[in-house]
């Protein structure tokens, strides 16, 4: 039986605005996150998940919060659902590291796989550990709808790697997954299909 899993980023954080890499850093949400997860949970309310996940970050926990609340679940934290860490870029903005290491900033952007951050988890590590943890939410939601909260990064190389897409490209073919915008799988088996992108929680269908 077919399970769907329903994507979602977490809520703004405080290091939004200055665009730096969160990765492992904990980073608490604005006021705007705060209100995106009430949003979430304004949208979960109508597509009733069976099962609620979250990354075990605390802007992922704290984004899932009214969604728990309202439904009356309690989320079950994956570890693999955790953001990538980003090594020498974590905490800063590319702007500083085009300063301090503008090399190292440029492989990155030319091949954010083979130049990945000195120091950083190997995306392809990220993408495998990722993938796991989505075959064990599906697996576990056995069948029913399956509410994620997870990260940017993370989000993007799995997409890539349970579609078959080359993991460095993840940058270029999903330029960024928005604020508890939702992503929709299906999972049947060992068959991944993609039923949207990116979606702002509001859209209705």
């Amino acid at each position: 039986m077919a399970t769907r899993l329903l994507l979602a980023r977490h809520g703004q954080t405080e290091w939004h605005a200055e665009n730096r890499y969160a990765g492992s850093s904990e980073v608490a949400l604005t006021a705007e996150g705060l209100h995106q997860a009430e949003a979430l949970a304004g949208y979960a309310r109508d597509a009733k998940p069976t099962a609620l996940f979250c990354s075990p970050q605390q802007r992922a926990i704290r984004t899932m919060e009214p969604t728990a609340t309202a439904l009356g679940m309690t989320p079950t934290i994956v570890e693999g659902l955790r953001e990538s860490h980003f090594g020498i870029a974590e905490g800063r903005t590319r702007e500083e590291l085009r300063e301090t290491d503008p090399v190292a900033l440029e492989r990155f952007l030319a091949n954010p796989v083979d130049g990945a951050f000195p120091g950083s988890e190997p995306p392809a590590e990220v993408a495998a550990r990722g993938v796991a943890a989505l075959r064990e939410v599906a697996a576990a939601a056995d069948g029913g709808t399956a509410l994620v909260v997870a990260h940017n990064t993370l989000l993007r190389l799995v997409l890539c790697a349970m579609l078959g897409i080359p993991l460095r490209t993840y940058r270029t073919v999903f330029p960024r997954v928005d604020n508890v915008a939702l992503t929709e799988l299906r999972i049947d088996g060992g068959n991944t299909a993609l039923l949207r992108f990116n979606t702002p929680v509001n859209a209705r269908y």
